[in-house]
């Protein structure tokens, strides 16, 4: 990987106390509901972070989510491991993001769209929204390594020129020889997440398996630089077609996320 971006990456700051933590209980067999909330009570920003997810209309709960207790209990640990990452992420990280002519807003506000369709897909298939959960926050991490990287370079303005009549992921390579799943599984690995996560980021260029599927599916639905694009919707809901995934519960869950 080029020098520079792999220099950035060690360089990121580590992740807070509580995401490792979380990490650990979601991983432990013999671990408790109860032993996951005490972790999130005894930080208020994931505290504030999770009952404001809780009560977004994304995630269609019928009714206010006043607790952390309630929260957890209805979306599972493996899914609240996912909201803890991505929280931690928020507040470590600089984002950037003006090599992809995007803010940061933009970038979280298709994450959380990504999310919500993968746990909508998949909730009734709750021990896969271990690693989806997860891993649909986080498929554009890189790029913000990747923007910062441009940046530094000078090159941010040639690469955003280019943005719009060329595949982003081709630019990626030819600006700096790797695209923005690569460099985030490189970030996976830096942060010591377990491979079940990494896998699938790694090979979401290539998808070979189920997860790999379904994160390349989610992109493609809501991309980062063209998010709520119908056009990307029908290429999304065909690809999981051709994937053999269940697209018919994936149109129902896009009903249900893009009426609201």
């Amino acid at each position: 990987m080029e020098s520079n971006i792999l220099t950035q990456i060690k360089n990121l700051p580590p992740l807070p106390k509580s995401v490792l933590e979380v990490q650990k209980i979601t991983s432990d067999p013999n671990a408790s509901i109860k032993d996951l909330v005490n972790v999130i009570k005894d930080d208020p920003m994931i505290t504030a972070n999770l009952l404001k997810a809780a009560n977004s209309p994304l995630y269609g709960f019928t009714r206010q989510i006043k607790t952390v207790d309630q929260a957890v209990s209805l979306f599972g640990m493996n899914t609240v491991k996912g909201f803890v990452i991505s929280f931690a992420i928020r507040n470590t990280l600089k984002f950037d993001l003006s090599a992809y002519g995007i803010d940061e807003a933009r970038f979280h506000d298709v994450a959380n769209i990504r999310n919500a369709i993968a746990i909508n897909w998949y909730k009734l298939q709750r021990s896969k929204l271990d690693v989806l959960a997860t891993d649909s926050f986080l498929i554009d991490l890189g790029a913000v390594v990747i923007s910062l990287y441009l940046i530094s370079k000078n090159k941010a303005d040639e690469f955003r020129s280019k943005l719009t009549s060329e595949n982003r992921y081709k630019l990626e390579k030819e600006f700096t020889g790797y695209t923005t799943s690569e460099v985030t599984a490189e970030i996976f690995k830096h942060w010591h997440f377990a491979e079940d996560l990494i896998a699938p980021i790694e090979n979401i260029d290539n998808p070979n398996d189920e997860y790999s599927k379904v994160l390349d599916v989610l992109r493609t639905l809501e991309d980062m630089l063209e998010p709520n694009k119908e056009e990307n919707i029908e290429k999304g809901i065909k690809k999981a077609e051709n994937y053999g995934l269940d697209a018919e519960n994936l149109k129902i869950t896009l009903q249900m996320i893009k009426g609201i």
